[in-house]
């Protein structure tokens, strides 16, 4: 049987073509892409990946170099949900979250690709099979953009193909926030899905009013109004206003999303696969969504999540985020009819075009 022979553990800096901001990490001019890369015995390799906003790769890599990749070494590949605890107890102690989910994430989405691999099936089959296809928005990463820039950079998705896209709140005027929303409703008209989010930027009283001046403009979700941990506020501001609540991109282990599911009174979960376990983890948040009868959405890694998000028959929006790792990839994102189209060969689907990335690598 094939055993983990070795696994190697990239940092790339990626540029944004402009910068890009939102109400609380401030404006990006890059991201951070990490690349795990597991070979086997018999020579096969899979490729797993996470991202940042900007800071922590290092530690990310540093995690999978030095903490998982030898407890990985020399176990077969194949009991992903036994590698996968084994990896979580390995690093419990140092790192329930954080850190810790962002290594172990790219890790388990490299074993999924193996996986993938040998068995000759894509991931939307091993995730699930409900469909190929999943509903897409556009998430914009536009805080900072001029009014006239926020409305053309909306016209550009709306050219795409896509009927559905979200903007950025939380500017220092509510009136600023409310007439820019009125403003991206007034060009995409009555029939399209219009999503806000401020990125926690808000307090209770703060998110509150913002969302009662929102309510007019029919809003799909208002997603990170408070800070992710409120659980309390989330339930208090579900029950006082209209606009569906969303969050989870914030969320990166089991237990965090048990609470919010069961105390936050959220419309959405959001889990993102690079932070919350992998396509393990996801796929454990997917499950207790469903179980709670809350619709399973993902946030960035258009890539990936569109296979993940197609396998499920309780999906609800998959974000086709600002961030384009999808641009370095063999296979870009394919939205089709206004939907994501999942890639059909075997394993993620998701492979690298590693002389594209060349000139980014820091690590």
């Amino acid at each position: 049987m094939a055993k983990i022979e070795a696994i190697e553990a990239r940092v790339f800096h990626i540029p944004l073509a402009e910068p890009m901001g939102d109400a609380k990490h401030g404006v990006h001019t890059y991201f951070e892409l990490v690349t795990a890369t597991l070979r086997t015995s018999d020579g096969v390799t899979g490729t797993g990946y996470t991202y940042t906003g900007g800071w922590g790769g290092r530690a990310i890599q540093a995690m999978l170099t030095h903490d998982l990749a030898p407890a990985l070494i020399g176990k077969a590949p194949d009991d992903i949900a036994a590698l996968y605890d084994a990896m979580y107890w390995h690093v419990h102690y140092v790192g329930r979250g954080g850190v810790a989910s962002f290594a172990i994430s790219a890790a388990d989405i490299a074993l999924w690709d193996l996986r993938g691999k040998a068995s000759g099936r894509p991931l939307w089959q091993m995730a699930g099979g409900h469909n190929r296809t999943t509903r897409a928005y556009a998430g914009g990463i536009d805080l900072n953009f001029a009014r006239d820039k926020l409305l053309a950079n909306i016209q550009g998705y709306l050219d795409r193909g896509f009927e559905a896209v979200k903007i950025k709140v939380g500017r220092p005027s509510l009136d600023d926030d409310t007439a820019r929303v009125a403003a991206v409703r007034a060009l995409i008209g009555p029939d399209r899905k219009l999503m806000v989010d401020a990125n926690y930027g808000l307090d209770r009283a703060q998110a509150l009013a913002a969302a009662k001046a929102f309510e007019p403009h029919d809003i799909a979700w208002f997603e990170e109004p408070i800070d992710p941990e409120d659980l309390e506020g989330y339930a208090q501001m579900a029950d006082a206003v209209a606009i569906p609540l969303a969050q989870g991109e914030n969320l990166h282990s089991r237990d965090e999303f048990r609470r919010a599911i069961a105390q936050a009174k959220l419309a959405f979960i959001q889990p993102d696969a690079s932070n919350c376990g992998g396509v393990t983890g996801w796929m454990e948040v997917a499950a207790m969504a469903q179980a709670a009868g809350i619709p399973v959405c993902s946030h960035g890694m258009q890539e990936l999540h569109v296979s993940l998000m197609a396998s499920q028959p309780h999906a609800g929006w998959m974000e086709v985020h600002s961030f384009p790792i999808d641009a370095y990839t063999t296979r870009p994102f394919v939205l089709q009819n206004a939907k994501g189209v999942a890639p059909d060969a075997p394993g993620t689907g998701v492979t690298f075009d590693w002389a594209k990335l060349a000139p980014y690598a820091v690590a």
